[in-house]
């Protein structure tokens, strides 16, 4: 006669990951941004830093466009990676 022995009962809770997992497009409203990457990736033997500003527009596509927002919470892009990408703002203009 066998007994399974439970020593611990723990169950397994999952969660989303923090970063780096994007959303799903369940009804494809980035679409158009992920061709345009995958067209990139694969135009430049899929070299990823050559494609990062169409990750970085996809991104904010789907960061703007999420379904459930505890998916993926709105981010500043400095913080997943995109600092060089972000235009600085421009000063104010005193030539008047």
């Amino acid at each position: 006669m066998s007994t399974a022995m439970n020593f611990s009962t723990k169950t397994f809770k999952p969660r989303p990951p923090d970063k780096g997992a994007f959303p799903l497009d369940h009804f494809g409203e980035c679409s158009a941004f992920k061709e345009r990457f995958m067209k990139c990736l694969r135009e430049s033997g899929y070299e990823s830093s050559a494609c990062r500003p169409l990750s970085k527009a996809y991104l904010e596509c789907r960061m703007d466009r999420q379904v459930l927002p505890q998916l993926m919470a709105n981010e500043p892009l400095e913080k997943l990676g995109f600092k060089d990408l972000i235009d600085e703002k421009p000063e104010a203009k005193s030539d008047k």
